[in-house]
């Protein structure tokens, strides 16, 4: 066997301990990044949720406010943004949901950084372009994590009135217009992500306090398990907070997020629920943090961000695919 050969085997070797895919030297990594409509506005930790073929960007730091209304509508199809209803309420770091056609947005900050945790929640109505003022939270939380699951809406975890992160995991049901508390995170974090895939809700990184004490952590909760219904997965390999998740083709795709020794973190990782094992994608080819994501199916779109560690914003909406 020559030289080549044994460095390529011990390559092979170091990634299957990583739990990450062998590759050989110089291997491109999956998937293309490029850019679509700039937003018109620069903004940053925005909520950012698909609905009927459109993506809807809500609230964040915007237009050199804290906390602002603006919502914004990306149509796939014309490449084309309009501006839309506003929110009821300013919010930065709210988090996002869609079910059965609407737009739920939960929690969120008033002031940098991480000041004034709101408990506020609002429903949207695409179509008629309203907003309805829901039932509030039990407990104010910014950069919290947001789901639709099995017709409710889950907000996990995130930073409180102290902002000190909570593991606080509260379901709201739109039948009756009523929080209720479930079993808490395991361990305490914000600016995560979260997700649902098969029934379950992956949370996913964050931070325990400040943007370089980041965690890989990765919880699970499935409904329907019997005792705890909290379990672990393999953690994200590059732990970071601030970061977008999406579910694309059956992988759960984290990319950017802060904050990586002054610079972000440019890391793509995606994994895959069937086997269980993270994989590398083509890295951000302009690193953000304060991004979320969405997809019409057939693209990934992470719009605004900050483009530098604890500050800025940025108008770009960047799109992947794989």
């Amino acid at each position: 066997m020559n030289a080549a050969a044994v460095r390529i085997l011990a390559m092979c070797a170091v990634a299957m301990l990583a739990g990450l895919p062998a590759r050989s030297s110089g291997a491109a990594d999956t998937g293309t990044w490029s850019e679509s409509a700039r937003l018109g506005e620069q903004r940053t930790e925005a909520a950012v949720v698909a609905v009927n073929g459109k993506i809807y960007m809500l609230g964040g730091m915007a237009r050199g406010q804290d906390a602002h209304a603006l919502n914004q509508e990306y149509d796939p199809a014309t490449d084309r943004w309009r501006e839309r209803a506003p929110m009821p309420h300013a919010l930065s770091h709210a988090g996002a949901a869609a079910l059965n056609g609407k737009i739920y947005v939960v929690g969120g900050f008033l002031r940098n950084v991480h000041l004034d945790a709101q408990n506020l929640a609002f429903e949207y109505d695409p179509v008629a372009d309203t907003w309805r003022t829901l039932a509030q939270m039990k407990s104010p939380r910014g950069a919290v994590g947001v789901v639709a699951l099995n017709g409710m809406i889950h907000a996990i975890g995130g930073r409180d009135v102290n902002r000190v992160t909570v593991d606080t995991h509260e379901v709201y049901d739109p039948a009756t217009n009523r929080w209720g508390e479930l079993g808490p995170l395991p361990k305490a974090r914000d600016h995560l992500a979260a997700i649902v895939v098969d029934g379950k809700i992956h949370v996913i990184g964050g931070r325990f306090d400040a943007s370089t004490d980041n965690t890989g952590l990765h919880d699970v909760y499935d409904p329907s398990a019997a005792g705890s219904p909290w379990t672990s997965a393999a953690p994200l390999p590059t732990p970071r907070s601030g970061i977008s998740a999406v579910l694309y083709r059956g992988v759960i795709l984290i990319a950017g997020g802060e904050c990586n020794s002054g610079k972000l973190f440019a890391e793509h990782e995606g994994f895959n629920v069937k086997t269980g094992r993270w994989s590398r994608f083509a890295p951000m080819s302009s690193p953000r943090h304060g991004i979320q994501a969405a997809t019409d199916g057939r693209t990934v779109f992470i719009p605004g961000g900050a483009p530098a560690c604890g500050t800025g914003a940025s108008d770009t909406l960047q799109t992947f695919r794989f």
